[in-house]
Order: C-alpha cells, then sequence, then structure tokens
C-alpha cells in the first residue's frame, strides 16, 4: 500500500467515524493529497485485471483490446491519474463501466472525472440515494464561509441482486449481499480470471467503517463473507478496499475468514462488556487490542460504537 493510502486513512479516521461520512471532509483532504501529487500505477493480478492506488479505496480494473472497465474512482485528484494511466493504454477508448463498490466518498469522489469517459456508472441500486443522503448531510453540518458541497455524480445503471454481462473477452459479474460495511455494497467478479472486487467489505488487518447511517450490519457482514468466499474458489484473488500499513489490499479467502472473525470477535467482546454493566460511554473507551487480532492494533471509539449501537 502507498505512503497516500495509509495517510489518507489515517487522517479519516475522525470524519468517518460522525454520522455517515462527513463528504466535505473527505473532499478536503484529497485537497490536501492533491498538493503532494501522489502518482499511482496501474498493477496487472491477472489476466487483463489489475489495481491502482493512489488516495482513497482501492480502484480495480479489467482492459483488453474491446473493453475497458474500472472499479471506484477514488477522489478527484486521483482518479485524473488513474484516468491518464487508463488512457494511457487504451488510447483514449471509453470505458465501458465504472463500477461503484458503494457509496463512500473516497470510492465515488472521482466519478465526475470518468463520466465523460464513461459510457455508464453501474451501482447497487441503494447507492445514488446513499451519495446523495451523505451529500445533504455535509451539506447542513456545513460552516458559514466554506464552498458548497459538490452535487455527488451517481450511477445511471443500477441493479438489486445480481447483474451479470460480458465485457471484452471476460464477463462481469456483481452481486449485492444485503447489508454489511453499508446497505448498497456490491461485489464485482471478473469471472474468467477469477478475480473479486469486494470494495469495504474487507478492511485487510485494519478497524473498518462501519456506516449504521447507511444501513450497516456487523452481525450481517460477518455471515456476507462466508457467502462470498462459498460463491468463490481457492484460487480467487481478492481487492481489498483498504489495508493495514503492511499489509496488501489484494489476498485470498483466507483474509476474508480474518475479516469475518474479527467482525465476530468485536460483538461478542462489546456484548461481554455490556453483561458486565458497562455503559456506552465506558465501552467506547476501551482501547487494549481486541483477543486475537493484534494486527488490528487498540481498540478505537469508531467500531466499538457500532457494534455498541448494533447491540444495544
Amino acid at each position: 500500500m502507498s505512503l497516500n493510502r495509509r495517510q489518507f486513512l489515517a487522517s479519516s479516521t475522525v470524519a468517518v467515524a460522525t454520522s455517515a461520512l462527513n463528504l466535505r471532509a473527505l473532499l478536503a483532504q484529497v485537497a490536501q493529497g492533491a498538493a503532494a501529487q501522489q502518482q499511482g500505477t496501474l498493477t496487472l493480478l491477472r489476466g487483463s485485471v489489475g489495481t491502482f492506488t493512489g488516495t482513497g479505496g482501492t480502484i480495480g480494473w479489467y482492459i483488453d483490446t474491446k473493453s475497458v472497465v474500472v472499479v471506484d474512482s477514488q477522489f478527484p485528484a486521483s482518479a485524473k491519474t488513474c484516468l491518464d494511466a487508463v488512457n494511457a493504454r487504451t488510447d483514449g477508448r471509453l470505458l465501458d463501466y465504472l463500477v461503484n463498490t458503494h457509496h463512500h466518498g473516497d470510492h465515488t469522489g472521482g466519478n465526475g472525472v470518468f463520466r465523460p469517459a464513461a459510457r455508464k456508472i453501474l451501482a447497487h441500486t441503494n447507492v445514488p440515494r446513499l451519495q446523495r443522503e451523505a451529500a445533504a448531510r455535509a451539506a447542513q453540518a456545513a460552516q458559514p464561509g466554506q464552498p458548497p458541497v459538490p452535487e455527488p455524480v451517481v450511477a445511471d445503471t443500477t441493479f438489486e441482486k445480481t447483474w451479470r454481462e460480458p465485457v471484452g473477452d471476460e464477463v462481469m459479474a456483481l452481486k449485492y449481499y444485503g447489508a454489511a460495511h453499508t446497505s448498497g455494497d456490491a461485489v464485482v467478479t471478473f469471472e474468467k480470471a477469477n478475480v473479486a472486487h469486494v470494495g469495504d467489505l474487507v478492511f485487510n488487518r485494519r478497524h473498518p467503517v462501519i456506516d449504521r447511517p447507511a444501513g450497516a450490519s456487523i452481525a450481517n457482514w460477518s455471515k456476507i463473507l462466508d457467502g462470498i468466499v462459498a460463491d468463490h474458489d481457492g484460487n480467487t484473488i481478492y481487492i481489498f478496499g483498504h489495508a493495514g500499513p503492511t499489509f496488501q489490499a489484494t489476498g485470498g479467502s483466507a483474509d476474508l475468514m480474518v475479516m469475518r472473525d474479527y467482525l465476530t470477535a468485536l460483538l461478542d467482546f462489546v456484548r461481554g462488556e455490556m453483561k458486565a454493566g458497562k455503559s456506552r460511554d465506558e465501552v467506547i473507551k476501551i482501547t487494549d487490542p481486541l483477543k486475537g487480532f493484534p494486527d488490528h492494533g487498540p481498540l478505537i471509539p469508531r467500531v466499538l460504537t457500532a457494534a455498541y449501537d448494533e447491540l444495544a
């Protein structure tokens, strides 16, 4: 993972912990990232599928002589860097699809950059609504004198449960498993390459964002990870939305099981603290590492608050 990704995730912890992500704060962080002039590269994983890392959630891509697909768009500055790199490989051909795995700003903030270059923007049916609701909350929270919150660029093509279509020499399939990280998370699988982009359904060895205002469910999330593994095989390469500083944003089914077990352990731990009579304020002040998950570091208020509120 690049330094800029680590800087972004560290700096966004407080902003993301607020009710359903403050889009304005996230976009302000992007401006800081742009000033650093981060440079990302297209990294091939398997077949014609690869990744791009810049500022925000990991971008996936598929490029062959017939079709171009990009999965997620990060923020405007890194989206332009990514699009420039894609154009260099394709002689500026239009994308067949820009896919959004979910609505958060670090995955959709660059939609406006890709919009003129993409025939369609594709996402789960809940994603456009969640984008607009997040933008409306950010506008309401804006301080006097701040620039207006931009109108989000949303998907023009949506699906409810599954979507599947040939793209060039590949077959791209999307599936919505239910409420988890949000209520609009899609898994994007390139079937021939056997590569699946799971977006923020996996924070690889990192405390996740659990967006309860957008319909998140920790209990269901852990079940969904089982379902994803069942739908794929032992050779599938998964692309993750984020990863800890010393871990990769790609991996295998074992990494999904670590994420599943972390979520289960988080709920079990908080449930035990509640049964012991601890208040919400007491629980969210706990900083010991979650037992069995030292790579995640000390517990943080963001995940403890989400777990407590779900159980309550």
